[in-house]
């Protein structure tokens, strides 16, 4: 694996159907205690009646090049993993809360064990050549992940001739997470 590898999520809002496979099969490969999520489905609606449209968003931790959540951990359990991955380090967390407080996404939770815990990006599999849990199950194909800074790869093809948009661009964290239009 490259140094320079950087991991990203593209979510074609156009093809998802809200059907929680992703979040099924997330829960089951990193197995999330009832009653909390890593990642999660999101239904906006716009407009005005009789004027109405609806996204319908699988939305997880963003990975962000800028994350607060590590700059506000107290001990350094949040960190930037290789490929730009966020991750936690169960052991080091005191579960103060700190990084929850700062994330402007929501994506992360105080695990039942004490840790915060969140989206990995199924780190585990990718390292072993499998794709996240989520993109696996999915069956109208709307996830797709790779590595952003390779230009032959799916992520940056899709980046390079669809519209796409990150959610709260304003807080300045450059997420790489992003939604196709």
């Amino acid at each position: 694996m490259a140094g320079n590898t950087r991991y990203a999520m593209v979510m074609d809002t156009a093809k998802c159907v809200g059907c929680n496979a992703c979040v099924l099969a997330c829960k089951a490969e990193n197995r999330v205690p009832d009653g909390f999520c890593r990642d999660w489905i999101v239904e906006e609606i716009r407009g005005e009646f009789p004027n109405l449209s609806a996204e319908i968003r699988s939305e997880r931790c963003n990975h962000c090049d800028e994350p607060p959540c590590v700059d506000t951990c107290p001990t350094g359990a949040s960190h930037i993993n290789e490929g730009g991955v966020v991750l936690v380090t169960h052991d080091k967390c005191t579960g103060c809360k700190a990084c929850i407080a700062s994330c402007p996404y929501d994506a992360r939770f105080v695990h039942p064990d004490g840790y915060v815990d969140k989206c990995t990006f199924c780190l585990h599999r990718v390292q072993d050549g499998k794709q996240p849990a989520c993109v696996t199950v999915c069956p109208t194909r709307s996830l797709t992940f790779g590595d952003l800074n390779d230009p032959n790869s799916e992520v940056s093809r899709l980046l390079k001739t669809r519209s796409h948009k990150v959610l709260l661009p304003e807080a300045g964290t450059k997420p790489h997470v992003f939604f196709l239009a």
